[in-house]
């Protein structure tokens, strides 16, 4: 249910005390007894707020000492791209990083100009300093200090190793369990030097201008150009806040950025579903500012706060479902728009993202590759050109550039709202226009994710089932054609369970920070449909689990 607030502007009882939750990073000490206070990282990275002891100094203290150790363990002795966003942990949080690297004598690149960095522009960063090698001597890694699109409260520390994607289980695991043991031997193995000095040290890269001059090289702008796209960008008082104009100013397209405020309170925007400020840009309820201004733009656009996510507004449909868009935009970049690309490349795509894909990429003639939830399934593909395109259906996605080299291995919410003024330049058509014409030859689905409530025993032993565990053969009218634990384009456990059948399908998994699990469902059979498969789906899960 949506809160009553939903899609309003935040009120002042809404807004985080700024001077408080800093003071509590600083004072506040985590129990390293409680699991809740302990560093963990999930898909990208360790999040939590200061005001829950889940984020404070001592996390980030021994998290980047824990990172030092690592990739000293790796042989990693090239530079680390260090960028931040805008919420209000995250200067605190890269203050004391940098602290703890400066001391470990560890090359420190910041941004020139004392401004925020969105999560391509890092990772764009550090493919290009390693010019496509994983190995060897002289590898840059890099750290984002950002919670993505999560509340105001919150705070986030992710790790990008010399590949410039998310970070894998196989560092994460070593990292969090090193950060843990720090943390409990009261920091003492934690090396450091005062702020100023560790300032000094590190040394100035010019991540925006690097990035944004280096555009043309996976969008035809030239086009945007020509054809006198009128662009409305809102940053949601994220990391691309300054990206946007420059974008504009060096590339002469006809773009506004919507809202140039930086806010750490974020008290400009509306509320999401559950009456809470997060930056969202899939929400239509965060985006309900936006998509007031709809018709003053050709294509208006958001992102998150460290702009790894992207929002596609049109005057024909408002805010596209994340799904709609994906489509359309592989629709659009494997149906020739990219020559340059390597014969075979792959369209890569999370096994929760919208089956359309699947009937787009047997249109184009593409190969569809289905992983797990997780953006660095993809990195691999990106990084060596198997892989034309990754997305996700939360909104985050990166592309090859035009030339069939990767451009970012993380996502990229940029590059992705700049890709649908390039369809409308190429096209006459909007995104939304053209998803519509998909649903006319393909089917119309219904899609929505729901949650259940499932304690800590119950998520685990979701996250462990077999195919085997499912008993039923059916799910809502329609022979079950198959029970997935592992993942189809690559073997990976996916964490939880799908079941698919000819025309629907489902997919449970585990929060990984709340006491429930997110159930995913999709049917071609319209929305009654749909609700009867996520019916069905809590009973074949709840069977499965032994409630």
């Amino acid at each position: 249910m949506s809160d009553p607030r939903a899609g309003q502007p935040a009120q002042p009882s809404d807004l985080v005390d700024v001077a408080h939750l800093v003071t509590a990073y600083y004072n506040l000490q985590p129990d390293p007894q409680n699991l809740d206070q302990q560093v963990a990282f999930g898909t990208s990275g360790h999040r939590g707020s200061s005001l829950r002891t889940a984020f404070n100094e001592a996390h980030i203290l021994a998290t980047t000492q824990a990172i030092c150790d690592y990739r000293a363990s790796q042989g990693y002795d090239g530079p680390l791209f260090m960028g931040r966003d805008t919420h209000g942990l995250s200067e605190p949080a890269w203050s004391s990083a940098l602290e703890v690297l400066a001391a470990n004598d560890v090359t420190v690149l910041v941004d020139d100009r004392d401004g925020y960095t969105p999560t391509p522009a890092v990772s764009h960063a550090i493919l290009r300093a390693n010019q496509g090698r994983t190995t060897g001597a002289g590898l840059a890694d890099g750290i984002v200090v950002t919670p993505s699109h999560n509340p105001p409260a919150d705070g986030g520390f992710k790790y990008n190793p010399p590949h410039g994607g998310p970070a894998d289980s196989d560092a994460t695991k070593v990292i969090a369990a090193r950060a843990n043991e720090l943390i409990a031997s009261g920091l003492g193995e934690v090396r450091r030097m005062p702020f100023s000095r560790a300032r000094a040290q590190a040394q100035p890269y010019d991540f925006l201008g690097t990035y944004v001059d280096d555009l043309p090289q996976v969008l035809d702008l030239q086009r945007i150009k020509d054809a006198g796209i009128r662009i409305g960008a809102d940053p949601l008082g994220g990391a691309s806040v300054a990206y946007w104009g420059e974008i504009a100013d060096r590339h002469g397209l006809d773009l506004t950025v919507v809202n140039p405020l930086v806010d750490p309170t974020w008290r400009f925007m509306t509320l999401d579903w559950d009456g809470k400020i997060r930056m969202d840009c899939s929400s239509p309820s965060a985006m309900a500012s936006l998509i007031s201004r709809k018709d003053e733009y050709d294509i208006a656009t958001g992102n998150d706060a460290d702009a790894d996510r992207h929002g596609i507004v049109t005057p024909d449909a408002g805010l596209m479902n994340p799904n709609h868009f994906l489509a359309v935009a592989i629709r659009y970049l494997f149906g020739g728009a990219r020559p340059g690309w390597p014969d075979g490349a792959a369209i890569g795509k999370t096994l929760v993202s919208s089956s359309m894909i699947d009937r787009v990429a047997a249109e184009v003639g593409g190969r569809l590759v289905e992983v797990p939830v997780g953006f660095k399934w993809f990195v691999p593909g990106l990084i060596d050109g198997s892989f034309g395109f990754g997305g996700e259906e939360s909104a985050g996605a990166s592309f090859l550039r035009r030339d069939g080299h990767a451009w970012t291995t993380d996502k990229d919410g940029i590059i992705l709202a700049l890709l649908a003024s390039e369809i409308l330049a190429a096209t006459g058509k909007t995104p939304s226009q053209h998803y519509a014409g998909l649903t006319a030859h393909h089917g119309d689905p219904a899609y929505a994710r729901i949650d259940a409530p499932a304690n800590r025993d119950q998520k685990a032993k979701l996250a462990a089932l077999s195919p085997g565990d499912v008993a039923a053969d059916s799910l809502a009218g329609e022979p079950i054609t198959g029970k997935l634990t592992t993942a189809p384009g690559n073997g990976a456990p996916i964490g939880g369970l799908k079941v698919t059948t000819e025309s629907a399908w489902f997919a449970a998994r585990p929060s990984g920070t709340e006491d429930v699990y997110k159930i995913y469902a999709e049917s071609f059979r319209g929305a009654e449909h749909l609700a009867q498969v996520q019916a069905e789906a809590r009973e074949v899960v709840g069977a499965a689990l032994g409630s």
